[in-house]
């Protein structure tokens, strides 16, 4: 693929209403381009030469074209080749596990989903007390071995939220891959899946709703897991209480993904049904504009050229939705974080002030010694990042690349 010297990478194009999505698979550095753009990028990539895929573009579209700006701009996004010699051929690299992401969503696996789904809902329609609430959390009296379990039992069920993102990329062939982050005192599992965009629309909403249907799934079979071990007397088994603290914590998860002021799964969903690139800083920054210039701040208006008109225009209105991610945190902490945190300091309040020095009391005090290390951590971090990034460089770049969690 030659024009004038030049080589081209492999290249993706993708419609997207009245523009195209071109990108490379191999490093997730994607572009929208104007529809007139992409059909000059084809013409070269096919090997018109410069000259003539100028003549060619007048010749089209009525207008001159700035042909080394567009060409610079090729550069830039790594489009071109670097290296001078020509491209090899190779074969295309087998995907792994492609045949296993075909057969954890092919029609026998949605059927199992749905039988768990409906056998959970039957059975919390009859034993209401299976419904998920806080005190699911404090399945033993031990609050050191709440707190364990429940932390530590958050990283296989989160590699198994991610392993359904990275199933259902690597069913469409795509190079999914897992990552680990560091977000303070957190560790966060992400799936990076940079050839999403070198796909049909249609084709990537499973691949963001995979982690919710994978949570779903673990949530009805911890419910129903915790149902069949019953006491003959209806109390829950040891096994039941832990599956139902394990189930509470993974629906806590699954309202977190409504908290659309973030980039959540649900958030790639509604982005790529309107058919936005960056839906996210684009609504974020109109709204910050209109904060601005409701107070008269002009100064600290951002230019909002940098995003597409339909970014801008779906921004207008995403701003409420914004707002219901906002509420969707409120919620949770009324409904959450609060009656977890009053219950525990109850217990450890009871524990501490009985005066006597029992196992209670020392496992009381062990727990919140961890908990007092944890906030101590997240403030030591916290203004570690802070100076880091003032210290830092001012701007940075990368290939953008979608992130599920």
């Amino acid at each position: 693929m030659t024009a004038d010297g030049l080589l081209f990478h492999e290249l993706s194009f993708v419609r997207e209403g009245d523009d195209v999505v071109v990108g490379r698979l191999d490093t997730g550095s994607y572009a929208v381009f104007p529809a007139d753009g992409a059909e000059l990028l084809k013409q070269l990539t096919e090997g018109m030469p410069l000259t003539a895929a100028a003549d060619w573009y007048e010749t089209t579209f009525d207008e001159e074209v700035d042909l080394d700006d567009f060409v610079e701009t090729l550069h830039d996004l790594g489009f071109v080749r670097e290296d001078g010699g020509r491209q090899a051929t190779t074969a295309p690299v087998p995907v792994r596990l492609r045949g296993l992401g075909r057969a954890a969503f092919s029609p026998v696996a949605w059927c199992l989903y749905a039988a768990v789904a409906a056998g959970w809902a039957w059975a919390a329609a009859v034993h209401t007390d299976l419904a998920p609430r806080p005190s699911h959390i404090f399945f033993v009296h031990s609050l050191l071995v709440v707190q364990l379990v429940i932390t530590l039992g958050q990283v296989p069920l989160l590699l198994v939220h991610e392993g359904f993102h990275i199933l259902a990329g690597r069913r469409l062939g795509l190079p999914t891959r897992l990552s680990l982050s560091n977000r303070l005192t957190y560790i966060v599992a992400e799936t990076q899946i940079n050839g999403l965009l070198s796909v049909p629309r249609a084709k990537r909403y499973l691949p963001f709703l995979a982690g919710i249907v994978c949570d779903g799934v673990v949530f009805g079979a911890f419910g129903l897991v915790a149902e069949a071990t019953r006491h003959p007397d209806g109390t829950f088994s040891f096994t039941g209480r832990l599956c139902l603290a394990l189930a509470f914590t993974v629906g806590v998860r699954m309202l977190w993904q409504f908290q659309l002021y973030l980039r959540t799964d649900l958030y790639y969903v509604a982005a790529t049904a309107w058919n936005c690139h960056d839906l996210h800083d684009a609504a974020m920054t109109l709204l910050k504009n209109r904060f601005w210039r409701l107070l008269n701040h002009p100064d600290r208006v951002v230019d909002e050229e940098q995003w597409t008109a339909r970014d801008r225009r779906v921004g207008t209105f995403y701003g409420p939705f914004i707002v219901l991610g906002y509420c969707a945190l409120a919620a949770v902490t009324i409904f959450v974080s609060v009656p977890v945190t009053v219950q525990y300091g109850s217990i450890a309040a009871r524990a501490i002030g009985s005066g006597e020095l029992d196992p209670a009391f020392w496992d009381a005090v062990l727990s919140l010694c961890m908990n007092i290390a944890q906030i101590v951590a997240l403030v030591v971090l916290s203004r570690r990042k802070r100076r880091n990034s003032k210290a830092g460089p001012t701007h940075s770049s990368s290939s953008p690349e979608v992130e599920l969690t």
